[in-house]
């Protein structure tokens, strides 16, 4: 019986990592296209929860409604989201290879602006999930500058893994095929789980 159980289980996680890598796949396809990558993400950020718990099939059905959802409700700023990121990561690039005193102001400047755009960024797709289907953008902003002033630590240890990730795949370019959008909407399905409550049995006498 418990060698069954066992066989469940380990067979329970392995449907979950092969949903997971399923909505990566189509991710890095759907986002090949410039307009099309945040909202992309956006979809894999609600499905990603029912794919871990197994509650919900037909997650490649919900995805592309999701999708279609995002395209048409977000697609304007998701373009100039993509813009602002890509104008930030080439600010990085310039002003860390760069000489002079105003090398350092301008780093001083640009990396905790990246910190912080990440940590709302992250604190968006958070709360995503739960986000109704007539949400703007701007009840999206409020509801993720709320949750990054309510748990700021978490989120500022969800920056440092973001950053890390980004440091490998900058030396393994591979890593992008299989978290690109995984590393992402974990982190963020992470940060959305509440707090784990001590009980009697968490304290120790």
């Amino acid at each position: 019986m418990e060698k069954a159980n066992r066989t469940s289980s380990v067979l329970s996680r392995l449907a979950v990592v092969g949903d997971l890598l399923m909505l990566q796949l189509v991710f890095v396809v759907i986002s090949l296209g410039i307009l099309t990558l945040f909202p992309a993400a956006f979809a894999m950020q609600r499905v990603v929860p029912d794919a871990i718990s197994q509650e919900k099939p037909k997650l490649l059905r919900r995805f592309f409604k999701e999708f279609r959802w995002a395209m048409k409700q977000f697609w304007l700023p998701a373009f100039g989201l993509w813009v602002g990121a890509v104008m930030l990561a080439f600010g990085l690039s310039f002003w860390a290879n760069a000489d002079g005193p105003a090398r350092i102001f301008a780093l001083a400047v640009l990396i905790p602006l990246t910190g912080m755009i990440l940590g709302l960024y992250l604190s968006g797709l958070a709360i995503l999930h739960a986000a109704p289907e007539t949400s703007t953008v701007k009840s999206l902003f409020r509801s993720a500058n709320l949750f990054l002033l309510r748990r700021p630590l978490p989120v500022a240890g969800g920056v440092v893994v973001l950053l890390t990730w980004f440091a490998l795949s900058s030396v393994v370019p591979t890593l992008l095929l299989v978290g690109s959008g995984l590393v992402p909407a974990l982190t963020a399905y992470a940060l959305s789980r509440p707090p784990r409550e001590k009980t009697s049995e968490d304290v120790s006498i």
